[in-house]
């Protein structure tokens, strides 16, 4: 009976893991439809070297630091790595959408380096993993199932870094307006976002961490329900806010708003009933279309929304974790969660910003002004996208 709970939970981690790579695909069918013709090689250029070169410093120096241990006596140790190595990118991914059409691989790879290997693992360590730092105030109580803040705001709050460091694409504000750049092609951000949709019912339910019982079975159902019913949730609010706004359904907005509640939920989709996501993906959504708009007043150039969807989405769920499913004697607790929240900011974005920083003086991370207008692309790749179509400025 053990062995087949080890095969089963061994199984169910890979599959959870095949569900998470997904989101490969989908941050960047995302992200090439958000950004102009011009820029799409280099987007997708650029979230497959970070899946890579992640990934490998995940592997060789992050999980060790992460986790402490590669044994594991409930499943293969292999899987319960893969899944790990699963999520490290997707904090780069958040990073790398929001200074599209305007930000260098090379730089931008060193710091996935960086990130994969030790500012990641280093958040895992004090929240999920070897908590080498316990006893001290930096040891976490916080409960985040799946990342909130662990994977989504950490990627939050280094693209707040690079943002100030690098600034706004070429064109963006003018004359103190906001210039309106519009997606390239919509199809491809629906495509996106809804493997990024698939492919957080891996996210999340994996992070039940087994389905070898009939209770644990349930916990994972459950949990992919609810993960699903706040996405639901935060698409039906953000289309229907856009509408009494502006009379109009901005499929972009409606499928951030899915994704704000899906990041809303993913601290503690195991802990509540059924009804309680519609609410937590309802904030999400909302927050979502009242930040774009307040990141753009503050000039905070972010093409793809991760601002508003990861970082402050990322605080709310971890929030709501304290708010709607507090349990003291299981050690959830709103201050608990709030510190999680501050910890978790007061080491990633002054280290981001500092590493970043650093590259930045020895090679830039923002490409000339020239590099932008002429596109990504032909600069950074070399392979246009798009070679028959006229380049949009």
């Amino acid at each position: 009976m053990a062995d087949f709970a080890y095969v089963i939970d061994t199984f169910f981690t890979l599959f959870a893991m095949v569900l998470i790579i997904f989101m490969v695909p989908g941050f960047a069918m995302l992200e090439a439809g958000l950004v102009r013709t011009k820029n799409v090689t280099a987007v997708l250029t650029v979230n497959t070297m970070i899946y890579a070169v992640a990934s490998m410093a995940f592997l060789l120096i992050g999980y060790s630091w992460a986790f402490g241990s590669w044994e594991n006596s409930s499943m293969s140790m292999w899987a319960a790595f893969m899944f790990q190595m699963a999520f490290v990118g997707k904090t780069i991914n958040i990073m790398s959408g929001g200074v599209s059409e305007r930000v260098r691989m090379m730089p931008l790879a060193v710091f996935a380096v960086i990130m994969g290997a030790l500012i990641y693992p280093t958040v895992v360590n004090i929240s999920w993993g070897a908590n080498m730092l316990e006893g001290t105030f930096l040891a976490l109580s916080m409960y985040d199932l799946a990342g909130s803040t662990v994977i989504h705001s950490t990627g939050g709050w280094a693209l707040l870094a690079a943002i100030l460091i690098i600034g706004s694409r070429k064109g963006r504000y003018m004359n103190g307006k906001i210039r309106v750049i519009p997606a390239s092609n919509i199809p491809l951000v629906v495509l996106g976002a809804f493997l990024l949709w698939i492919g957080w019912f891996g996210f999340n339910g994996g992070s039940v961490g087994s389905i070898s019982s009939k209770e644990s079975a349930d916990a994972v159902a459950l949990t992919i329900m609810n993960t699903n019913t706040a996405g639901l949730a935060g698409a039906i609010i953000a289309g229907s806010l856009m509408y009494i706004r502006y009379k109009l359904f901005d499929i972009t907005m409606i499928l951030n708003g899915a994704l704000g509640g899906l990041v809303a939920v993913t601290a503690g989709p195991d802990l509540y009933d059924i009804y309680t996501p519609i609410l937590i993906g309802a904030i999400g959504g909302t927050l979502v279309v009242f930040a774009v708009p307040i990141f753009d007043k503050l000039r905070l150039d972010d093409p793809v929304g991760a601002l508003s969807v990861h970082l402050v989405n990322g605080i709310w769920g971890t929030l709501a974790v304290g708010i709607f499913a507090s349990n003291p004697a299981e050690g959830i607790t709103l201050m608990g969660q709030l510190k999680g929240i501050v910890v978790v900011a007061a080491f990633v974005f002054p280290v981001s910003f500092i590493v970043i920083f650093i590259i930045n003086k020895i090679v830039r991370f923002r490409a000339e002004e020239n590099v932008q207008l002429e596109g990504m692309d032909v600069n950074e790749c070399g392979v246009e996208a798009y070679p028959e179509f006229k380049r949009a400025i």
